[in-house]
């Protein structure tokens, strides 16, 4: 029997002899002898073939400790188990990196909408495609208020949403809802928030679809100047002729990383849907 040194032996199998080493330490792979005046370590090549099961059960993402314990147990049934829970935590670690793909692709976009959209004040008239929206009421006017409230309502909003399993990557750009009854009185009240989401997030019952539909709107870049800017858009509606359609949408397109005097830096589009006569 060709004995191999710890070198070879981890040379031969494209490991480090570190790994050797700890997987002697484990009891996962033992030399077949240590020579007792110097403390060498020599394998079989035979051992190889446990050190290729090592190595495939760990490239699978299974812990080393799991790893031994299905060796010692050398049962088909139990690792086939290990196995089961191993592709479930797998496919759990997909849809999350799923999620992130496509909170990056979010974010990406809300820059480039933001950095190609029209200066603050600026009216217009657009379609707006179908959208998806998780929405919940809070149960407080923020427009009585100032920031501090808002930021307040926000965590509140945000708790719901773990609540309901969201993933953490959907709490961005979270804009508010103004119903259509109060909007036509100029009674500036909304208790409702929302995200805009993709279908696999969330169950179906979770999400508010808002049709598409043709829309005045107007953008703005200060919290404090979203009434007199919805105003305006009122005052557009009503010069024109238009019949207001639904409710009123404050989107916000960009949350700047920037920001100032610790106070979230949002540039918003506000939304009335429209019918032109």
């Amino acid at each position: 029997m060709e004995r191999l040194s710890i070198g070879k032996m981890a040379k031969l199998n494209h490991v480090s002899e570190q790994t050797l080493r700890l997987y002697d330490r484990l009891g996962l792979l033992k030399p077949e002898m240590v020579d007792e005046s110097n403390g060498y370590r020599y394998y079989d090549v035979k051992q190889s073939a446990q050190l290729d099961m090592i190595q495939y059960m760990k490239e699978l993402g299974m812990p080393l400790k799991e790893i031994k314990l299905h060796l010692k147990q050398n049962n088909i049934a139990f690792f086939k188990e290990i196995l089961e829970k191993q592709k479930d935590k797998i496919n759990d670690e997909i849809r999350e990196l799923q999620y992130k793909r496509k909170a990056i692709n979010r974010t990406i976009d809300s820059y480039d909408r933001y950095l190609n959209s029209p200066p603050p004040g600026t009216i217009t008239i657009e379609y707006i495609s179908k959208r998806q929206l998780y929405v919940r009421e809070i149960g407080v006017n923020f427009y009585d208020y100032g920031i501090e409230t808002y930021e307040k309502l926000l965590r509140k909003f945000k708790e719901q949403m773990l609540k309901d399993a969201l993933p953490q990557v959907c709490f961005y750009n979270a804009g508010t809802i103004m119903k259509k009854n109060k909007l036509l009185n100029r009674v500036f009240e909304s208790t409702e928030i929302f995200v805009q989401l993709d279908e696999d997030f969330v169950t179906e019952d979770l999400i508010t679809t808002i049709p598409s539909n043709m829309y005045v709107c107007i953008f703005c870049n200060k919290f404090e100047a979203e009434i007199p800017y919805a105003m305006r858009l009122l005052e557009e509606i009503d010069k024109k002729g238009y019949e207001i359609v639904g409710d009123y949408i404050c989107e916000v397109i960009a949350e700047l990383p920037a920001l100032k005097c610790n106070e979230r830096e949002m540039f918003l589009k506000l939304q009335i849907p429209i019918r032109i006569k």
